[in-house]
């Protein structure tokens, strides 16, 4: 790609500030209410490296983070609507057919026990048992970009159960307790009813579970979803029949069944394992919903490791015929949401949310979303490829005819 000139660059910088500065503008009853937002907004985008309420407050020039405080606090708007409104914002510039729909989660480690959702549990992001809030995220993946366009505050069943601890921290009457595989599948529900345009869902171990296969069959949207190494399959109807837990199975597969594949490009070039796709059974896609119809295969996907062996396992689903590469490449997606995760927390401040409510944490993460997809979309548009001297001059041709 012919990357764009720093002065083009700052203008859509520029350009792109005051879209979403005017496209947030009606969440708000009052002007000034309005102009608290915008600078919160441009203090996530600053330089400082904590984006606590003083450092915003001092980068608009604000005596105290009162202000900044009462976006997230006081002040009367929906964070509901704001994400549909990151959404629908990046969709506009990364929105493709093809594209995947990526769930994760990350963790903002805490201290105390007033902050909305917190418990001592287990995050990837510190790698232990600990003190931390979790958040599960749906990122949108497309050959445009990334972006989150979902977001949800897992609480453990020791706030759900405990009624004036959840109306302490402002937590709606109607939320209870869903498990992180609940919260993902309501988001993906939310996704296809809002159309968006995607083809297949990537996860982790955590969300390969029934509800969410289910759901994408009957969406019509395929999937490779992590499973655990104890979780059973069967094939029917296939030429290499297999049973058992996803271990076993692989125990008792030839090496000409591996592969090395990329599953797309790291920080550290080509992200190369060995692969080996099993085909279990072709199912008609009417049966999950009778508008579709042809041929989809359930499948095991299995990635080893190549310097240590170390294996993991993923069920798919996908149209008949979909080649490995093809769900290689769908898995390799899931990199694009660690990327925005440590994106977001390095420098948008994701994890630096001083508020200690449920719409305090919502409001937080949604404004840091918005501050994340207008990134994604100056970073698509500065990297347009020019068209060709040749092209230009034709266009310019064409014009004066």
């Amino acid at each position: 790609m012919v990357g764009a000139s720093i002065e083009t660059t700052l203008g859509l910088w520029a350009s792109s500030l005051r879209d979403v500065k005017t496209r947030i503008r009606p969440l708000f009853r009052q002007e000034r209410v309005a102009a608290s937002a915008w600078n919160f907004l441009d203090g996530l985008l600053g330089s400082e490296p904590r984006k606590t309420g003083w450092m915003r407050a001092e980068a608009a020039g604000d005596l105290g983070p009162w202000r900044q405080q009462a976006i997230l606090g006081r002040g009367q708007w929906d964070a509901e609507a704001l994400c549909d409104m990151v959404r629908d914002y990046a969709l506009e510039t990364l929105a493709d057919e093809e594209a995947v729909l990526v769930i994760d989660e990350t963790g903002f480690l805490k201290q105390g026990k007033a902050s909305c959702g917190v418990a001592r549990q287990y995050t990837g992001s510190a790698g232990k048992i600990t003190n931390c809030q979790i958040g599960v995220f749906a990122s949108y993946v497309s050959r445009h970009g990334h972006a989150f366009i979902d977001r949800a505050l897992y609480l453990p069943k020791v706030w759900t159960d405990d009624p004036e601890r959840m109306a302490t921290a402002h937590v709606p009457d109607d939320v209870c307790f869903a498990t992180k595989p609940q919260s993902a599948c309501r988001m993906i529900v939310h996704a296809i009813a809002a159309k968006v345009p995607f083809s297949f869902v990537a996860a982790d171990s955590v969300y390969g579970t029934g509800e969410i296969e289910t759901a994408l069959r009957k969406a019509g949207k395929g999937y490779v979803l992590g499973v655990a190494a104890n979780r059973v399959f069967h094939s029917w109807g296939k030429k290499q029949m297999v049973s058992g837990s996803a271990a076993k199975i692989t125990q008792n597969l030839p090496k000409s069944a591996w592969r090395r594949l990329s599953a797309g490009d790291g920080t550290k070039g080509e992200r190369l394992h060995d692969w080996a796709y099993l085909e279990l059974a072709d199912l008609d896609a009417g049966e999950y919903n009778r508008t579709f119809t042809g041929k989809w295969t359930r499948g095991l996907l299995i990635r080893r490791n190549i310097a240590d062996g170390d294996l993991a396992f993923f069920s798919t689903w996908c149209p008949k015929d979909t080649p490995m590469k093809k769900l290689v490449s769908v898995e390799g997606h899931r990199w694009a949401i660690e990327d925005s995760f440590e994106t977001a927390k390095n420098e948008l401040g994701l994890d630096h949310n001083e508020t200690r409510s449920w719409h305090g944490w919502h409001r937080h993460v949604s404004l840091v979303m918005l501050a994340f997809a207008m990134m994604a979309v100056i970073r698509h548009r500065a990297n347009i490829t020019s068209p060709p001297k040749k092209m230009m001059l034709r266009l310019r041709t064409k014009q004066c005819s």
